[in-house]
């Protein structure tokens, strides 16, 4: 497979008339200011696809249905209570119809990979099923009907708190000991859907595990990714300060051998010295600007970040919006908001939106340990093509056109998308869109009236 495109980010570096020969999904040849091919697949402007490192799939249903005031003050954690009651109906078949609607939808926004923070893992009530991976299996069938290239991350949930109270209610679906978790992962290896397919671990936040549970399961897998919830919310820093003696981020620090594997989500509440320690680390900062602001997380300490060289990416977390090109712009606008001041995540000079955008790709793919985030030989073809014709963007020059869409463009910009060199998305839609669809709706009717 050859794709031609008009125009293409290479690196920094706009570049016109660029061929990519794919083969058995990486990239093997490219070849500037070659005129397009009669087979070849043309397109008009080329980017390295971003990954979304952070997904909890199955929330995507429940968008729409926790934006009502209740009496009192709501929060993250009404929110959670709420998220408990619905999930304990879930599903199989329902968990993997929302998954591959959710899997469709951040392909055709741009996205073209994703790490599935993945927790469901039993039956309401917390029962195993006669397969432990059988949720697991479910989130594979809607990668496999969608072709998006996935990082599996099964969540270590074992406490109700961080003084390691007992699971609870809807908590009880998590739940698994270090050895049931570690026989999980095992049978999760085999059966993943793709050959770029990979697997980590997400111990789901200091909350949810223990310090002796956690260096355990990180002693059992030394390689792949690490992903942890670590500082979303105020109430969870002074919950960990009060129990573990520090905050979380300035504990797990102190406490583990973060490096570049390990990605923190939610890194929001740090202190200065926290931010660049964080970013000395190698490690990623997870970011999830929609869900962030949705829950009324806070902001992230950007600028200090960034000017301590710390890697990042974004994720669409609790799904309910799901737009690459928002992501980028409520991260850059949180920024400016909290500071009165404008271009903010850039270093120097140049384009904030390419800074984003690029930054995002590089971070991501560290993320999601995917050899991805640049167009290059050897790189997975994670690949997204948008339309410059586009009434936002047919105006712009090449090195405004990533500041067109972050802070312009509205969705609908993607033509064509590749995931690990699988043409998913073909003029602006999901090959599988209809069939996608038609699950996903039958599947609500059947939940909504259970509910």
């Amino acid at each position: 497979m050859t794709v031609h495109a008009k125009t293409a980010l290479l690196g920094s570096k706009w570049v016109s008339d660029l061929r990519v020969e794919i083969e058995h999904g990486r990239i093997t040849k490219l070849e500037q200011g070659k005129g397009a091919q009669p087979d070849d697949t043309r397109v008009d402007v080329l980017l390295p696809a971003l990954a979304n490192l952070h997904s909890h799939a199955f929330q995507r249903a429940m968008a729409g249905m926790t934006e009502t005031r209740a009496a009192g003050r709501e929060s993250f954690w009404t929110w959670r209570t709420l998220m408990y009651r619905f999930l304990d109906r879930l599903t199989p078949e329902q968990i993997e119809a929302i998954a591959a609607l959710v899997f469709m939808e951040m392909q055709e926004s741009g996205y073209a990979s994703v790490g599935e923070f993945h927790y469901v893992h039993h039956q309401p009530g917390g029962a195993p099923y006669a397969q432990l991976a059988e949720l697991s299996q479910r989130i594979f069938s809607a990668a496999d009907q969608t072709g998006i290239g996935l990082t599996h991350l099964p969540v270590l949930y074992t406490y109700g708190g961080v003084a390691q109270q007992p699971l609870a209610g809807g908590q009880l679906r998590f739940g698994n000991d270090v050895d049931r978790f570690l026989r999980l992962v095992d049978d999760c290896k085999p059966i993943l859907p793709h050959a770029d397919s990979q697997i980590g671990i997400a111990p789901h936040s200091l909350r949810a595990t223990s310090p002796d549970d956690l260096q355990q399961v990180l002693k059992a897998t030394p390689h792949g990714p690490v992903h942890i919830h670590i500082s979303e919310q105020e109430k969870e820093v002074a919950e960990v300060e009060a129990t573990l003696g520090q905050r979380p981020v300035e504990w797990l620090l102190n406490n583990a051998d973060v490096n570049e594997r390990w990605c923190l989500i939610h890194a929001t509440h740090m202190t200065d010295d926290e931010t660049r320690a964080l970013a000395r680390s190698g490690a990623v900062a997870g970011l999830c600007p929609i869900t962030e602001s949705n829950l009324g997380d806070g902001i992230f300490n950007g600028a200090v970040y960034l000017d301590a060289q710390g890697a990042f990416g974004v994720g669409s977390d609790s799904n309910v919006r799901i737009s690459l090109p928002e992501e980028l712009r409520t991260l850059e606008y949180s920024q400016r908001l909290r500071d009165k001041a404008r271009t903010v995540l850039v270093q120097g000079e140049g384009s904030v939106g390419q800074a984003l955008y690029t930054g995002a790709a590089r971070g991501g793919a560290q993320a999601l340990g995917r050899a991805t985030g640049t167009i290059a030989v050897g790189q997975l073809a994670d690949l997204v093509a948008i339309d410059r014709n586009h009434p936002t963007l047919c105006s712009l020059r090449d090195d405004q056109l990533l500041d067109g869409l972050c802070f312009a463009a509205p969705d609908g910009t993607v033509t064509d998308l590749w995931s690990g060199g699988r043409h998913q998305v073909r003029g602006g839609l999901h090959i599988s869109r209809d069939a996608i669809l038609t699950n996903y709706r039958a599947a609500m009717a059947n939940l909504l009236a259970d509910l």
